[in-house]
């Protein structure tokens, strides 16, 4: 991308939470505030050589990064990520919720325990971070929260009852977050993506990415930065009057 494809959706010096933010979409994002001048607190688990690499993304557009590990499915953490936030950069304006797992079967296959820990993740630790921030901004009464959800959570997925429960779950807890904080001058949206080239994807049988490019009407998967550029555009005052909304951005994948 050249200085001249970056659209000034004016968030210098504002504050973003982004949760998974070491890799695939969370990292492209993680990048994007960060073009668009954003300082960067995100969460992480696992690989600490990702998280630097986010790191360095942050800090090469000039701002600061704060890599904070914690995982979605602890309440405590999640809890704590929101106010390390605020106490080492100074505030929180975004809060970006992107951390998910999966754990695919049909559903007479699926354990008890595949479908707690996606759920677990995927909607309890929305939930969990939406709340800390909406409490956030609630006070502050300016905020803007953006939730990656998925197509599938609109459609369906075989092999995917958990994954598609929570980001069904997600869709609607975004609405309802919309109609309780509008009144507080906070903007709750949702980014639904169809299938993205990230390392997710990579490791799926080439069958299924092929299916997924048959259905884009664009022919491709999407990039991570096809979906950082919604999020960002969602955070910033040109978004003002959206909010409740669930944004597909696939391509076309699901018409």
């Amino acid at each position: 991308m050249t200085d001249k494809q970056v659209m000034n959706l004016h968030l210098n010096n504002k504050i973003a939470l982004v949760t998974g933010g070491s890799r695939g979409i969370g990292a492209a994002v993680c990048q994007q505030m960060a073009v668009q001048g954003c300082h960067v607190a995100f969460t992480y688990v696992g690989d600490p050589t990702e998280a630097e690499a986010t790191v360095k993304a942050v800090e090469q557009e000039g701002r600061r990064a704060l890599p904070l590990v914690a995982d979605a499915a602890d309440v405590a953490a999640t809890e704590e990520a929101v106010a390390q936030t605020v106490e080492e950069l100074g505030g929180l304006d975004c809060l970006i919720c992107n951390a998910g797992i999966t754990r695919d079967a049909v559903i007479w296959n699926m354990s008890d325990k595949a479908w707690d820990d996606v759920l677990a993740v995927n909607l309890k630790g929305y939930f969990t971070f939406n709340r800390a921030a909406a409490r956030l901004f609630k006070d502050q009464r300016h905020g803007s929260i953006v939730n990656v959800s998925s197509i599938n959570g609109e459609r369906g997925k075989f092999g995917q009852a958990n994954y598609t429960a929570a980001k069904g779950g997600v869709n609607a807890m975004t609405r309802t977050l919309a109609r309780e904080l509008g009144k507080f001058n906070v903007n709750v949206n949702a980014v639904a993506p169809g299938m993205v080239a990230t390392e997710m994807a990579r490791n799926l049988a080439p069958e299924f990415r092929n299916a997924a490019v048959r259905e884009s009407m664009l022919g491709r998967l999407a990039d991570p930065a096809d979906i950082a550029h919604m999020v960002a555009f969602l955070c910033s005052d040109f978004a003002c009057h959206v909010t409740g909304q669930v944004i597909r951005v696939d391509g076309g994948q699901y018409i």
